[in-house]
C-alpha cells in the first residue's frame, strides 16, 4: 500500500539521502508524489539525485549539504525547512564502526553518537513538535537488528541503535494521540555503502529498496518493522535465546564480518 500524501502532506525530509537506505527512501517517496528536502554530506550526489527525481517523477526537491556530526548541520536543516510544510521525517543518516572498542579512535565513536543519536533527537524534537501542533505527521527512525542486544566488535553502533529503538517506542505512545505516527525500522544486513565505511565484510544482504518500501507501508500500522525476510530470519531466530546468549551469538556474527581486520 502506497504511503498517503493526504495523511502526511506534500513534503518529506530525508537525511542520509545521497546513498543506501536514505536514497531508497527518497526514491520511494518521490514515486508516491512527495516533494523532498534531501540532506547528506556530499553536495554533488545530492544535487544529481534531486535532478533525477525531478526528471523521473516531476517532484520538487530541495537539497541541504551538511554533516549531522556537527550541531551546525542539524541547525542548518531546521533553518532551511522553517517555511516548508514538512509532514514526514525519515532520519536515515547514520554510520557504523567495527572492531574492539578500546582499539578504535574515540573521536569516531563520539561522532557515531552525534549522528546516530544526538542529531536524531534534535530533529525528532523539532519536527515532532511541529507535527503535534498541526495534528498530523510521521517520524521514521532507523533502528537495527543489533538494537535488541549488545554486539561485540560493534559495541557503540549497537548501543546507538538500542537508543533509537527505545526512543521510537516511547515517542510512538506520546505522539499517537496527536495523529503523529512513529516507526522504528530494524533492518538486517543491507547491500550499501554502510559496510565499507564500517569496515565490515557482509555475506548475505538485502537491498535498500526493500527497507524503504516495506517501512513506508508499515508506517502508521505498527511501531517496529523488520523489513525483508533476512531481517525477520536473523531477528526472530535468536529472539527466544536469553539476552546473554543473544550477545554471544551476535558476537560470533560480528567476528565473521570482521575477520579481515589486521588485529583480529
Amino acid at each position: 500500500m502506497a504511503i498517503s500524501l493526504e495523511k502526511y502532506g506534500a513534503w518529506a525530509v530525508v537525511t542520509g539521502a545521497s546513498d543506501g537506505i536514505g536514497k531508497a527512501f527518497a526514491v520511494e517517496l518521490a514515486k508516491c508524489g512527495f516533494s523532498l528536502v534531501l540532506l547528506a554530506r556530499r553536495r554533488d550526489l545530492l544535487e544529481q539525485l534531486a535532478r533525477d527525481l525531478n526528471q523521473d517523477f516531476g517532484i520538487a526537491c530541495k537539497t541541504v549539504a551538511a554533516d549531522l556530526a556537527h550541531p551546525t548541520g542539524v541547525d542548518l536543516l531546521i533553518e532551511q525547512t522553517r517555511n516548508i510544510d514538512v509532514g514526514l521525517l525519515v532520519a536515515a543518516a547514520g554510520f557504523g564502526t567495527s572492531g574492539t572498542f578500546v582499539e578504535l579512535p574515540v573521536q569516531d565513536e563520539l561522532a557515531l553518537l552525534d549522528v546516530n543519536c544526538r542529531a536524531v533527537v534534535k530533529l525528532a524534537h523539532h519536527f515532532g513538535y511541529r507535527f503535534k501542533i498541526k495534528g498530523r505527521g510521521g517520524l521514521v527512525l532507523m533502528s537495527s537488528i543489533v538494537a535488541f542486544q549488545g554486539a561485540p566488535r560493534s559495541a557503540t553502533y549497537a548501543a546507538t541503535k538500542a537508543f533509537i529503538q527505545t526512543f521510537a517506542e516511547g515517542l510512538r505512545i506520546e505522539l499517537n494521540p496527536h495523529q503523529v505516527d512513529v516507526l522504528a525500522v530494524a533492518p538486517g544486513p543491507i547491500g550499501s555503502g554502510f559496510a565499507k565505511r564500517a569496515n565490515l565484510q557482509m555475506g548475505m544482504t538485502q537491498t535498500p529498496a526493500v527497507v524503504a518500501k516495506v517501512s513506508l507501508a508499515a508506517l502508521g500500522r505498527t511501531g517496529t518493522v523488520r523489513p525483508g525476510w533476512l531481517a525477520k530470519l536473523l531477528g526472530y531466530s535468536i529472539s527466544t535465546a536469553p539476552r546473554w546468549g543473544r550477545v554471544l551469538i551476535m558476537g560470533a556474527i560480528m567476528a565473521g564480518m570482521t575477520k579481515h581486520h589486521a588485529n583480529f
